[in-house]
């Protein structure tokens, strides 16, 4: 390999698009060091960049007989670096913005649920207060509240005063008001 050495950069490039194994080697040897401080400089982090020079020169080697070097080797390399460190930063920016996505959705969907459960549950545990009402103080309730007539008009439809309709809805609201508490009365109230 020392006779490499001290071949130019565009020989080396003839001898790597002839396949040759050794002239890959020493362009690998001549610009490792300088590409990987190169990188680091832009990453801040010594894995990343040789990662990144690995990456580089491996698709130096399976693309070799494809590469036009317009320019000069070292050139080509450095862009070649450059362009690995954004697509790197960009990849990284992507995924953190779809992890922090999904972050957010969790967190949003699980208290989405949770409210969903604790409403199920309240709401089961009314209607089960409300099936325990006398008869036609169920009734009368559930004609306001479920069919959200008025007074008047379950007066009619029962036959009975609207004055008893009124005194039954009231009784409602008290027997469910202890069975209940006073904040599910109230949840119950606002969102009928």
């Amino acid at each position: 390999m020392t006779g490499y050495h001290n071949l130019t950069d565009n020989d080396l490039i003839v001898l790597l698009k002839e396949d040759d194994h050794l002239a890959y080697a020493q362009i690998y040897d001549r610009y490792k060091y300088i590409l990987h401080a190169h990188a680091v400089n832009k990453l801040r982090d010594k894995e990343e960049a040789m990662d990144i020079i690995q990456e580089v020169f491996t698709y130096l080697w399976a693309k070799r007989q494809h590469i036009e070097f317009t320019g000069n080797l070292s050139g080509y390399l450095y862009g070649a670096v450059r362009n690995a460190v954004l697509n790197k930063i960009t990849r990284g920016l992507v995924q953190e913005k779809y992890l922090n996505s999904m972050k957010s959705f969790s967190m949003h969907e699980s208290v989405v649920t949770d409210h969903r459960v604790r409403e199920n549950q309240l709401k089961a545990h009314i209607e089960r207060e409300i099936a325990m009402l006398p008869p036609k103080m169920k009734e009368v309730f559930e004609l306001s509240r479920k069919e959200y007539l008025s007074h008047k008009e379950i007066a009619w439809k029962l036959h009975i005063s609207e004055q008893t309709v009124s005194k039954q809805i009231t009784n409602a609201l008290r027997i469910l008001k202890v069975k209940l508490g006073i904040l599910t009365c109230l949840l119950m109230l606002l969102y009928r």
